[in-house]
């Protein structure tokens, strides 16, 4: 080898030997292999991670709503469900109001492909250094994490979060991502969405928000907690201020709003936080009747639980109020429910309706529905004792019954009212007591519906037919609970809530036009309806007869035992009812503008709540129908009317009936029959006992003249040593069909 050679290979060892070691790993061949290799690899597992990760299905969290229940005017009256969300589409919210979100979350928006990598990465870091939660986040990630995931930091969702927003930003329109977002995202105050939050800061529908009130909840998002006005620190007020004036910035950098109307908007503090509109008080008790109605209209239990319905009621908000202050003044002020057995069993409710819409303008369910959840206005389980009387008399007239003399039944018409009379074309034995044993000889039937006599009333379904009465009464819209056909029946021995003969006597008020209570005006689920019930049916009784009911339960309020509810500032008509043995006593009256039925009822406040006598409610006698209930009534109906009114019933063609003369046994008899101190034992048969409990009149005089005509006169005033009532044997007035002196020539 020659000495070149040898230098040459001298010099290749010695640079083999400088490559020796560690150094020899990095070459930038290598490196550039390895770069290129872990970007594939990167590629790859993202690759994979895209094909694994489906769109799950929504979190169960992100799909609740509360449903929303309004008054009539549209005050909100109640939100139920566990979260305080109500969906509302992107077109409900003023163009400028949703671009304030993207202005203060992500201005790209609208041209990204839903991810910002950035941020992402950030995120990572953050939550494997233990950071915490990190910001950068596009809307449709904020959407997803929402709507799909959890808003637990870890790393796996994250991940995830990145590859749904991907699948998200591709399937679904930006429009509808945003609405997503402004939807399911959480404003503080117990507000998801922007509905919730609207209504939570400014008291106003979504709709309704100005630029400045959406700029301020844009800002919220950020951090709720920190930025609310109410409860931030000044620090908090600051930061949140100037996220505010960043959004308006940014609308105006994207075009979105003038600088001038920019320079112009003040910053728009939010109003104190209200608490939660919950479900004590009556207003328990009007959604309950409002769900229940819904769900005879079709809607399912399942739909309503799940929320996101706005419900509007047929609720008049001062009716409403007018109706339970009535009963705290004539009711609960003069009752011990602490110190007084009785007082603690005593129950009120009441319905009242709009007779020519049927529209439950105020409802009046007890005590408060988290005490008491029972709704005294729509329990079936109480009699409406003699408030059936009526129904009676419209049975008997729209069939042109006759008595058992062959008269056509009517107003003037002339019936026995002997107590305990046996009746008369009866299969069924029956033979009625008056309340106090009372008898009144020979009355009309104007007497004896203002006096309430049970054995008229008993000896007329006879004459009707006990089929009829009940036909008649389910047509009006008595409910078929617990209904013989029988004798007793005149005495409301059946079944029927206020609810139910609020409907009836509304009515009669409507001229015999079906009047059927309904609460719901309106309900709604995005894109989704129910029909209302409607309020008014067909004809289902004649003017004449529904008329002639009017002229006498005119009567009644005027003379007789419902005169507790006379004024002269309001026409009025009604009928009082007191069931067997004192367990429930009713007040069913209208005016030309309102029926309303008030009710007390005897429930035992032990476990079970089983039926009790009212007697001796407030230290007093019997809690009848002409009492308290009465006495509620005319104070509800006063104030509802505003002070009063001028309406008048419109009465055609009143029924006077006939009467049949029968030659007077003796020249001149007088006749007086004094009742007992207290009501004589009841037995426990409906057959055999009289389930009115109302106040008769102490004295009946009958007085036969040897002239050709005989005269039968109201008895003087008398007062009832209960509570004082006069239980309305007074002269009688001069209304159409009134209790005027019966001439038998």
């Amino acid at each position: 080898m020659g000495r070149a050679e040898a230098r040459r290979a001298q010099q290749r060892g010695a640079r083999r030997a400088k490559k020796t070691g560690i150094r020899r790993f990095f070459t930038w061949r290598k490196l550039l292999g390895a770069f290129f290799g872990f970007c594939l690899l990167i590629i790859g597992a993202f690759v994979a991670l895209y094909l694994s990760v489906d769109e799950p299905a929504p979190n169960a969290e992100a799909k609740l709503e509360s449903n929303v229940y309004k008054y009539g005017d549209g005050k909100i009256l109640a939100r139920t469900g566990r979260i305080n969300r109500e969906m509302v589409d992107l077109d409900k919210i003023p163009e400028k109001v949703r671009y304030t979100f993207v202005a203060a979350e992500n201005k790209s928006f609208f041209k990204d492909s839903g991810v910002d990598l950035k941020g992402t990465a950030r995120g990572l870091l953050n939550t494997v250094t233990g950071k915490g939660k990190q910001g950068g986040s596009t809307i449709t990630q904020q959407y997803v994490k929402n709507y799909y995931l959890t808003q637990q930091p870890t790393v796996s969702r994250k991940l995830k979060e990145l590859v749904i927003s991907l699948k998200v930003d591709r399937r679904m329109h930006k429009e509808d991502i945003l609405a997503g977002y402004i939807n399911t995202s959480y404003y503080g105050r117990s507000a998801y969405g922007i509905q919730a939050a609207a209504q939570a800061y400014y008291g106003v529908d979504a709709e309704k928000l100005t630029v400045a009130q959406g700029a301020y909840l844009a800002a919220l998002l950020q951090a709720p907690s920190q930025y609310d006005w109410a409860v931030a620190s000044p620090t908090g007020k600051k930061l949140v201020t100037e996220r505010w004036h960043y959004v308006l910035d940014n609308m105006v950098e994207e075009k979105w709003l003038d600088a001038s109307e920019r320079d112009a908007l003040k910053f728009p503090v939010p109003h104190s936080p209200k608490p939660p509109l919950g479900m004590g008080g009556q207003t328990g008790y009007l959604v309950e009747a409002a769900d229940a109605e819904l769900r005879k209209q079709g809607v399912s239990e399942a739909d309503l639980k799940a929320g996101g319905w706005t419900i509007t009621l047929n609720i008049d908000e001062k009716k409403q109020k007018e109706l339970v202050k009535a009963v705290e003044r004539q009711l609960e002020s003069k009752i011990d429910r602490k110190g007084n057995k009785v007082d603690a069993t005593v129950q009120a409710g009441a319905t009242s309706v709009d007779p020519k819409t049927g529209a439950v303008v105020a409802l009046y369910g007890g005590t408060g529905a988290t005490e008491h959840w029972i709704s005294n206005a729509t329990r079936q389980d109480y009699q409406p004792a003699s408030t059936f009387k009526p129904l009676v008399f419209a049975t008997a007239l729209e069939n042109g019954a006759e008595t058992q003399d062959g008269d056509r039944i009517g107003v003037n018409t002339l019936y026995d009212g002997t107590s305990r009379r046996p009746v008369e074309g009866s299969d069924t034995p029956y033979a009625p007591q008056n309340e106090d044993d009372t008898s009144y000889g020979d009355v009309n039937v104007q007497e004896a519906m203002d006096k309430s006599i049970n054995s008229v009333f008993a000896q007329m379904v006879v004459d009707v037919g006990p089929g009829k009465v009940k036909e008649t009464a389910l047509a009006l819209g008595v409910p078929d609970k617990n209904f013989p056909e029988r004798p007793a029946t005149a005495l409301g021995t059946m079944y029927a809530s206020t609810w139910d003969m609020a409907g009836v006597y509304a009515t009669f008020d409507n001229h015999g036009k079906k009047v059927t209570p309904t609460i719901v005006k309106s309900a709604e689920h995005r894109g989704r309806s129910v029909d209302p019930v409607q309020g008014i049916g067909k004809q289902v009784l004649s003017r004449r007869s529904a008329d002639t009911v009017t002229s006498v339960l005119s009567g009644v309020v005027d003379n007789g035992s419902g005169h507790e509810a006379d004024t002269s500032a309001y026409d009025a008509a009604g009928k009082t009812g007191t069931s067997e043995n004192n367990r429930a006593a009713l007040f069913a009256g209208y005016t030309p503008e309102l029926s309303t039925v008030v009710a007390l009822y005897g429930e035992s406040p032990k476990d079970g709540g089983g039926q009790v006598s009212l007697t001796g409610t407030a230290n007093s006698g019997r809690a009848n129908g002409g009492g308290f209930p009465a006495k509620i009534w005319a104070d509800y109906t006063l104030r509802a009317l505003n002070g009063g009114s001028d309406a008048r019933f419109d009465l055609e063609d009143v029924e006077k009936g006939e009467v049949t003369v029968t030659e007077s046994p003796s020249p001149s008899t007088s006749t007086s029959e004094s009742p007992e101190e207290t009501p004589s034992e009841e037995p426990e048969s409906p057959e055999e006992t009289p389930s009115e409990s109302e106040s008769e009149s102490p004295d009946e005089t009958v007085t036969e003249s040897p002239s050709p005509s005989l005269s039968v006169s109201p008895p003087e005033t008398s007062e009832d040593p209960g509570e004082g009532e006069d239980d309305g044997n007074r002269p009688s007035g001069n209304r159409p069909g009134g209790n005027t002196n019966v001439q038998r020539p």
